[in-house]
């Protein structure tokens, strides 16, 4: 059931600015964090490009030290994670900036918390299983849609089961969360895709999650109306900082809004496709999506056609069945125009792989605020219609 407004909720948010050039910050905080020697986190690719060299700058500014770990893949694993907490404790670490999209900011917590509670990452799988608080953490994002800079989730792989899990806690939420548009500057057009179908994700489903509250609704809301906006001139003119910008400050919103009303069965057949067949998180929801909300929409129809009207659906009069149809075709239409013309079959899933694929996917978290509770069976038919 969607909330009503009455009932309690909690909000959690970091610190964050927003705006040109945050990145430049990053020795300021840190050093207001305490950090003498911080782990920079970051991806392979990300120490090349020229604003990277800024935030090295300014640690180096405040006279605070730095060593590199660069050794996350998409998708990042469990023993990446405990691989950068060896090298956290090897420098004598304090403290951890991160500098990229979702996949070096979640191993970047895990570092964190496996550095204050020496336990494997794994063992924190769940909600607020994480006793001791982690050290401090200055997030950079270099990506507008995974929005893991201003959440309390962290996804890992799990290497020997062949599933993603959700470490959820708001010990791992930044400390401080630096976002700067500039580095969307170099995105390329596949990711400016991929994150941003990832951003409207977020919001969509935290929109219709069972625990959405007036405050989620406002960002969920604006957060779609921005990265409609905004995203696919952002992918045609990659320079345009303003439309840049909007982008970034739509994944904000999205990323507020699921780290506090949770998300649903997108996420959760995404985060069973990542960790089953290490496909990108970004487009892995850009190719449910659809499916999803057609399977959703029966328990909420009112919730959608909101969605829809942000996305220039006038449906009027129409009949259910008929609203869903446009709601739906409204999505798929996004997602083509940025790109995003595969099927799952393109991917390399097979119908032979569905049957675990709905397993693992039901036993995610996310499924707990799907506003229309599945069943594996249900769950194999989206997947399936999605091949």
């Amino acid at each position: 059931m969607i909330g009503t407004g009455f009932e309690l909720r909690k909000f959690v948010a970091p610190e964050f600015v927003i705006g040109a050039d945050a990145r430049t910050l990053a020795g300021r905080y840190a050093r207001n964090l305490g950090a003498r020697h911080v782990l920079l986190v970051t991806g392979p690719d990300i120490t090349k490009e020229w604003w990277h060299r800024d935030v090295t700058a300014s640690l180096e500014a405040e006279g605070i030290e730095y060593t590199t770990f660069s050794e996350v893949s998409e998708n990042p694993r469990d023993f990446q994670v405990m691989k950068g907490a060896e090298c956290y404790a090897e420098a004598g670490c304090d403290a951890i900036v991160v500098v990229g999209g979702g996949s070096p900011i979640d191993c970047a917590k895990g570092i964190a918390i496996v550095s204050s509670n020496k336990r494997n990452i794994l063992e924190f799988e769940g909600v607020d299983n994480v006793p001791v608080p982690a050290p401090p953490l200055v997030c950079i994002p270099t990506t507008a849609g995974t929005s893991a800079d201003v959440s309390q989730f962290a996804i890992i792989n799990d290497t020997n089961r062949k599933v993603k899990i959700a470490i959820i806690s708001k010990a791992i939420v930044p400390d401080i969360a630096l976002i700067d548009p500039v580095p969307l500057t170099t995105l390329s057009p596949e990711l400016t895709a991929h994150t941003g179908m990832d951003a409207i994700t977020h919001s969509v489903e935290a929109y219709v999650s069972n625990a959405s509250s007036p405050v989620t609704d406002l960002q969920a809301l604006e957060s779609v109306r921005l990265m409609h906006e905004a995203l696919l001139p952002a992918q045609a003119d990659p320079t345009n900082l303003g439309c840049r910008y909007k982008t970034m400050l739509g994944s904000l919103y999205a990323g507020l809004a699921f780290s506090n009303a949770s998300l649903g069965a997108v996420h959760a057949m995404a985060h069973s496709l990542g960790g089953f067949s290490d496909l990108p998180h970004g487009e892995c929801n850009a190719l449910l999506l659809e499916h999803v909300v057609a399977y959703n929409f029966a328990v909420c129809p009112g919730r959608y056609e909101t969605i829809g009207k942000v996305l220039g659906v006038e449906s009027g009069d129409a009949g259910p069945e008929e609203k869903k149809r446009m709601i739906v075709s409204a999505i798929a239409s996004l997602r083509e125009r940025l790109g995003v013309t595969e099927t799952l079959r393109d991917l390399g899933v097979t119908r032979d792989d569905i049957p675990a694929l709905a397993r693992n996917a039901m036993h995610d978290p996310c499924m707990a605020t799907n506003p229309r509770p599945p069943t594996q069976s249900d769950i194999e038919r989206i997947y399936s219609d999605a091949l």
